[in-house]
């Protein structure tokens, strides 16, 4: 895709487009005994719901049978029973609604967990697709705040879309019902009266919230990203004496957050007052009624509990639709963030059918090869090359000139702009991207190493690899004695991007894990420009070993340690402006003759000055 067509959509979706993305993971496709536990679920739900709309029947039956005779106008079905029978038959009433409301999510805990799972696994694989571009555009610790709060947010989603917002209604309703039946008109009005005035101020109130929240949302991926930003770069922190300024960083940001959390909170409470208001004038209107027909002799005074039940049951569910619609509005904020990150469009994608890549003997072409990373800046610019299976090219130039670019589109990182790359043949485009990088193995400038042991990571290269296997490619590396040195060997935990290792160590590392891979192809990204000339020839020898009978591309600064390339490709301002072997592009004295007498020059300088 050419880069001028890349769009960077924004990181989130809109709240409404949320949950039809939510439904499936609900209701998986081809899991039977999933659904079944989504039906078994709903039926324990209903059951609940069915002993709390009958629990005050039995609490109201038991005041009124333990009324004095004389004052009983009870059924004769409460005289038989008893109160005691009565008021256990409410124990049981309430024991069973917690029960089933326990049974339930119990049942459904399986399903909310394996939809957290799988989203959680497509979200991780969606960002190891997404183009390089994308990732040298984001921070990672704000991608990876985004993730952990939208994965969150799908159990809890799941939960309450099924449990809470559906039934509640249906319960409201049913309670209003039971109001008009057994009590009047007009307690009915009064309950849903205040039904939907408490709605229509939670809404209100929770809409007007959601922007305050999202506000803290970002404050807090800001300061989370920097925190991250500053620990992952510890020693530049060090270097300059930076820790006053990195926490004042830091602290700018959390002030930003303690802010809107400030705001969030004092919001959160004026909501909850005024939810309480409008639930006890509801609560106070209905007793009182309830007070006056009791004094009237049209309720008895176990109605008049009852009255007070079932409000009190109405309250409850009132109070969770207030905190399920603010927590939903937040995890559909939270999701919305995620799924928008599942929306960002992979810039390099297999084509339909594409084959796996058939490595024949290792032939590498760059055919007329055009490349821009933005529309107005042309990195390379009709650049033609060929590597000869099991020759070693190397591609030599200024800073800029596009070398490193040549090795992210053989990689394909990203896809060429113009002309194409080839591999005995085949078009990288035509390939799958996973064939493609299991044919080519790269020891970059900077060899970065998972925290994890040592023998982890040479064993990244091959993970089906046994241990002697292992040995064998860090011997290869010249790197097993000192591992066998070290008090854990190969246990030995590298740390944070292998920080406790020395750059050689690292390099020698990174070596072992390209042998034990054992790509028919190589690329040597300025493997040894950052080391010093006494550890930089022990780490060519292992790379010279290491090319024999494949295919070598080698991107290098220093000149010095590509002589023995069977070809030398000289770039500028991404064009090819000479080629040839070592001698031959002395002879012709022209840009690497010049590049070569200055590095000549260089190293005399530097060996003829005496050491202080």
């Amino acid at each position: 895709m050419p880069a001028d067509q890349v769009d960077t959509p924004p990181d989130n979706i809109s709240e409404r487009a949320v949950l039809p993305k939510v439904v499936p993971y609900l209701w998986p496709d081809g899991e039977p005994a999933l659904k079944a536990r989504v039906v078994l679920a709903i039926v324990l739900l209903v059951l609940a719901k069915i002993v709390t709309l009958v629990t005050p029947l039995f609490f109201a039956a038991s005041v009124d049978a333990l009324a004095p005779p004389q004052e009983q106008e009870s059924a004769a079905w409460l005289l038989a029973l008893g109160p005691v029978a009565l008021v256990i038959g409410y124990g049981l009433a309430r024991s069973g609604q917690v029960l089933f409301a326990q049974l339930r999510d119990a049942v459904f805990a399986r399903v909310g967990q394996r939809a957290l799972r799988k989203l959680a696994l497509e979200t991780f694989e969606h960002i190891h697709a997404l183009s390089l571009r994308y990732h040298i555009s984001r921070k990672t610790g704000g991608l990876s705040r985004i993730i952990e709060r939208g994965v969150k947010g799908v159990d809890f989603l799941l939960r309450f879309v099924l449990f809470s917002i559906g039934p509640l209604i249906v319960e409201l309703t049913l309670m209003a019902g039971i109001f008009w039946w057994l009590f009047g008109f007009w307690y009915a009005v009064i309950v849903v009266a205040t039904i939907v005035v408490y709605t229509v101020f939670t809404f209100k109130v929770t809409e007007w919230r959601v922007a305050i929240r999202r506000r803290m949302n970002e404050r807090d991926t800001d300061a989370n990203q920097k925190a991250i930003d500053s620990l992952l770069n510890f020693e530049t922190v060090k270097y300059f004496g930076a820790e006053a300024r990195e926490a004042a960083r830091y602290d700018d940001s959390m002030r930003g957050y303690e802010v809107e959390a400030i705001r969030t909170q004092l919001s959160l409470a004026g909501l909850n007052f005024g939810q309480s208001v409008i639930i006890t004038a509801g609560l106070v209107s209905v007793l009182v009624m309830a007070a006056l027909d009791v004094q009237s002799g049209e309720l008895s005074v176990g109605q008049f509990t009852a009255v007070n039940l079932y409000m009190m049951q109405i309250t409850m569910p009132l109070n969770f639709l207030g905190t399920v619609y603010r927590e939903i509005r937040q995890a559909l904020v939270d999701m919305g963030e995620m799924f928008g990150l599942l929306e960002q469009p992979a810039e390099v994608n297999d084509k339909p059918g594409a084959k796996a890549l058939d490595v024949r003997g290792g032939r590498v072409e760059l055919d007329d090869v055009r490349f821009a990373y933005d529309s107005d800046r042309q990195i390379l610019k009709g650049v033609s090359l060929i590597a000869g299976a099991g020759q070693t090219v190397a591609l030599v130039g200024h800073s800029g000139s596009g070398k490193s670019t040549i090795g992210r589109l053989l990689f394909r990182f990203y896809d060429v702009t113009g002309g194409a790359i080839r591999i005995d043949g085949q078009d990288l485009r035509d390939v799958t991207q996973e064939s493609l990088r299991a044919a080519i193995g790269v020891v970059p400038q900077d060899t970065v190493l998972f925290n994890d042991t040592i023998g982890y990571n040479i064993a990244y290269g091959r993970p089906d690899a046994t241990r002697a296997d292992v040995e064998e490619a860090a011997r290869a590396a010249r790197i097993h004695d000192f591992i066998m040195s070290l008090p854990d060997g190969y246990e030995t935990t590298v740390g944070e991007r292998g920080l406790k290792l020395s750059g050689g160590e690292k390099q020698r590392v990174g070596i072992a894990r390209t042998i034990l891979k054992n790509p028919p192809i190589l690329l040597l990204d300025e493997a040894t420009s950052a080391l010093d000339s006494e550890t930089e020839q022990g780490i060519q020898e292992s790379l010279r070993e290491m090319g024999e009978g494949r295919t070598v591309l080698t991107i290098a600064h220093r000149l010095s340690t590509v002589v023995h390339a069977d070809r030398i490709v000289v770039l500028e301002a991404g064009e090819v402006v000479e080629s040839g072997t070592h001698e031959e592009l002395l002879a012709l004295h022209g840009r690497y003759a010049r590049m070569w007498a200055r590095q000549a020059a260089e190293d005399e300088d530097e060996t003829a000055t005496p050491a202080t």
